[in-house]
């Protein structure tokens, strides 16, 4: 690995999108590492409004919509997502979830864990993160040479 590519991995850049909401803490939300992108989690909160959309169902459409606009800010979209982590505020929604996530995640679904916490920021009733992976962004990058 030569130098210049050495040094291009060892940077981490941080994505923004100015059409998703901004981040509610001291965190990113969304950072380039080598050739993924990590994607914090997403809440069903409108952006134009900043607030979150009644209901499980709108916030899980929300919060796709979301993830697809900060995808689409690193220059990738939702087939490029290996993985996602879904927080539920009652697991009880986890069929209700489950239908607006497979309107996004039509083919080829990433790989995904669910699980029902004891609160979401804001009093969110889902939350949802991601992993991308940026064949793209790497050049020659060795987990593609493998």
């Amino acid at each position: 690995m030569n130098a210049e590519h050495a040094k291009h991995h060892k940077e981490k850049k941080i994505i923004t999108a100015e059409h998703a909401p901004q981040a509610i803490g001291p965190y990113s939300v969304a950072v380039v590492g080598g050739c993924f992108l990590f994607v914090s989690g997403q809440l069903g909160i409108d952006p134009t409004t900043g607030d979150l959309k009644p209901g499980v169902e709108a916030q899980t459409r929300q919060a796709l919509t979301n993830l697809k606009t900060i995808l689409e800010a690193a220059d990738t979209d939702l087939n490029a997502v290996i993985k996602t982590t879904v927080f539920l505020q009652n697991i009880a929604d986890f069929a209700a979830v489950n239908a607006v996530y497979a309107e996004f995640f039509t083919h080829n679904p990433p790989a995904r864990s669910a699980i029902q916490v004891a609160a979401l920021p804001k009093g969110g009733l889902v939350e949802i993160e991601a992993i991308a992976f940026l064949p793209h962004n790497c050049g020659t990058c060795e987990c593609q040479d493998s």
